[in-house]
């Protein structure tokens, strides 16, 4: 379940589309929208799914004590408490996904002579997820084929539904509810363009991290992207002690004012020009003309390297107060015309190593914002005003 608190709402705008703007001003730092997923499913490969709970996807600590197998298919799924085991068996992990699992992993499985193995494996697992959702909660699998994305019955879909064509149980109703080759290519490009990655836990000594699950938040999938966004979301999987670890809560960095869009960046803010557009074509299909990527089109790589160095040595002593932002991203323009990402490189970048997060005010106090920032990715705080 969504819950926004009446502070955003859904508008259609011009060559974009759907679109969640604030419905009265925000203060920096407040949330705006805490979303629970619809859809969980393991991201990843098979020697470290052990790692995380097939419910909850929280890290599981070697040796715990806790720990319990699915009953069923013992090899491929363990829960990090009974509870967990107990509350999947009847959603999330039903027979039909045990077995359909079991046939994923066998030897025979045609995943395993695909020259995209673990790409496939991972979509073979969402379409799992997403044909048990059509049984275990109907009206949650259609609301996943409201979200946005055209279905294309190209090479990738056609083999992925052969794949699932093979694996489902022969006690499978799928049928009835139009199981096919179109229903198959609808589903992936939902999730193509919808899913969330909960990542690995951040290590300061590891660059990459990897997405330990995908999930299908159907409220935070409206948020658009910017490469200078305006909010950011945070996930506590492994801090939080409760069932809701997996919902994401978005919060907004800076002051906004009323009717203002809200955008989220789709991935770390630090991305080269030419990386950007790539990852946004490939992965939305779309090509990205924010002022940001306005000023950089022109730049070389070289060019974008030596203005990224020197944010980051200008960040090291830069103070401020968000009386400052004068409620509104238009301040960055302000500070540069020309290099409009620059303030934001300053203020709200993570300078942790291999962090490349994105900071934001922790929750205002009696409408009071806080100089306490929070990283998204490594979860650190610091002092705005030191």
């Amino acid at each position: 379940m969504s819950n926004d608190n009446g502070s955003i709402k859904m508008v259609e705008i011009e060559n974009k589309g759907r679109a969640l703007v604030s419905s009265r001003p925000l203060k920096a730092g407040e949330i705006v929208l805490k979303d629970a997923p619809i859809l969980l499913y393991s991201a990843a490969p098979h020697a470290a799914a052990a790692n995380y709970c097939a419910n909850c996807f929280r890290t599981i600590p070697p040796h715990s004590q806790t720990t319990v197998p699915c009953p069923n298919c013992a090899a491929a799924s363990l829960f990090c408490t009974p509870q967990c085991q107990s509350i999947a068996l009847s959603s999330s992990h039903t027979p039909f996904v045990c077995q359909s699992l079991i046939r994923l992993r066998a030897a025979d499985s045609p995943l395993l002579h695909h020259h995209h193995h673990h790409d496939r494996l991972i979509q073979a697992r969402f379409l799992i997820s997403a044909y048990n959702l059509a049984t275990a909660s109907p009206s949650h699998f259609q609301t996943l084929l409201s979200l946005q994305g055209e279905p294309i019955k190209d090479e990738e879909s056609i083999f992925l539904h052969s794949v699932i064509s093979s694996i489902l149980p022969a006690s499978s109703n799928l049928r009835q509810i139009g199981f096919s080759l179109e229903l198959t290519a609808a589903l992936l490009a939902k999730d193509k363009l919808n899913a969330f990655g909960l990542m690995e836990p951040f290590h300061q000594d590891i660059e990459n991290r990897s997405v330990r699950a995908y999930g299908i938040y159907p409220r935070a999938s409206f948020f658009n992207h910017d490469c200078l966004p305006n909010a950011c979301r945070f996930d506590y999987v492994d801090s939080l002690p409760d069932l809701s670890n997996t919902n994401i809560v978005v919060r907004v960095i800076h002051d906004l004012p009323a009717g203002r869009e809200i955008c989220l960046s789709y991935f770390p803010v630090n991305l080269k020009y030419s990386e950007r557009q790539v990852r946004l074509k490939e992965d939305y299909g779309f090509v990205c003309d924010c002022d940001r990527c306005k000023v950089e089109a022109n730049w070389s790589d070289n060019e974008e390297e030596m203005d990224q160095e020197d944010d980051d040595m200008d960040g090291d002593d830069m103070t401020g107060d968000d009386d400052d932002m004068a409620g509104d991203d238009d301040v960055m323009a302000k500070e540069n015309d020309d290099f409009p990402h620059a303030y934001f490189f300053m203020r709200y970048m993570c300078s942790r190593d291999n962090c490349g997060g994105t900071l934001a005010p922790v929750p205002p106090v009696d409408t009071r914002t806080s100089s306490v920032m929070e990283c998204n990715v490594c979860g650190s705080l610091s002092n705005s005003e030191d």
